[in-house]
């Protein structure tokens, strides 16, 4: 993976979602109009928090947000996620 040159601030994490399942555990294929919006993905770049709040999460982490949780930003042709903290769930 290239190094990110973006730097979130305060309390925001970039988060590169995971891939959609394909397949189902039975071997169904998934149409692109059925796949669900992954809630899941590797944390990427962290802010240093604010004053009051210190950033828990640590880059590389993986974790589990909200499924209509943060924004989707475009960095170098990659899709990303850019949210609060507290929008993540918990670390997996």
């Amino acid at each position: 993976m290239a190094k990110i040159n973006f730097k979130p601030l305060a309390d925001r994490v970039l988060v590169e979602p995971t891939e959609a399942e394909e397949k189902t555990s039975s071997g169904i294929i998934i149409p692109d109009t059925a796949k669900e919006k992954p809630q899941k993905g590797k944390i990427v770049a962290v802010g240093n928090g604010t004053k009051d709040e210190k950033i828990t999460v640590k880059v590389g982490e993986i974790v589990l947000y909200g499924k209509y949780s943060g924004t989707e930003i475009n960095i170098d042709g990659t899709d990303y996620l850019i949210m609060k903290e507290s929008d993540i769930f918990g670390i997996v």
